[in-house]
């Protein structure tokens, strides 16, 4: 009994810890990160490998990632190994309408429902979080879009529909490595701080309707502006990736 009343708050312990990430979800997240932040160049061979060298891995768990990296389409196929996935022009069209519907649901929900209530929490550190950029912005760096997009999912989030979110977040991967190419000056940047800011703000201040106005502007009036903005990006990225 002494020995059972011992051993007990370790087992009760190892069953309320999370199980450790396999070595191939671990391999899975690193590669899944490097493809995301723009690691590769578009036309870079994900080649085993070198990969398993730089993992300090065997090649299974590489070719295993590299498999669910083309099941998730992040990565595509070639003649001659696995590349990333630069959507075309007819996709980015898509996945834009989709991204553009998403985030003014979110706002879109609070107008037609007066019971729902963006979270102030939320939305009290985000706007924390841009005030301290707007005093000291960052310098123009493709991997800002990154705090473009936790912008765009944490108001999201705030909205209260986890589903909305996880769905705009999936869809701003899908083009992340074509927007990335969108704020290389800084006034892009610049200005991105303030739009954002403003959209925040009127959020906060129960403001629905200006605020579903300015973020419909923020992401884009129309799908002319969208897609030169996306085709300048490619080209951005074309010229980057030369540069390599």
């Amino acid at each position: 009994m002494d020995s059972e009343l011992y051993t007990q708050p370790d087992t009760v312990a190892a069953r309320e810890s999370p199980p450790a990430p396999s070595l191939r979800d671990a391999v899975y997240a690193r590669l899944r990160a490097s493809v995301l932040d723009g690691t590769f160049g578009p036309r870079e061979r994900l080649a085993e490998m070198r990969l398993a060298g730089q993992f300090g891995v065997s090649r299974t768990p590489v070719r295993e990632a590299l498999a669910r990296l083309a099941s998730d389409s992040l990565i595509e196929r070639g003649a001659d190994g696995y590349f990333v996935t630069i959507p075309n022009l007819t996709q980015l069209s898509d996945f834009y309408e989709l991204r553009i519907t998403l985030e003014l649901r979110g706002i879109a929900r609070a107008i037609e429902d007066s019971a729902l209530r963006h979270d102030p929490a939320i939305l009290h550190a985000e706007l924390d979080r841009w005030y301290a950029m707007r005093e000291h912005p960052p310098t123009p760096d493709p991997r800002f879009v990154v705090q473009d997009e936790t912008f765009h999912a944490e108001l999201s989030r705030a909205s209260g529909n986890p589903a909305l979110t996880d769905s705009l977040v999936t869809v701003s991967e899908r083009i992340r490595r074509v927007r990335m190419y969108d704020f290389l000056t800084q006034h892009r940047v610049e200005t991105t701080i303030t739009e954002h800011i403003q959209i925040m703000e009127l959020v906060r201040d129960g403001r629905l309707d200006e605020a579903y106005r300015a973020l419909h502007a923020h992401v884009g009036d129309s799908m002319d502006v969208v897609m030169e903005r996306a085709r300048r990006a490619m080209t951005q990225m074309a010229l980057h990736a030369e540069r390599l």
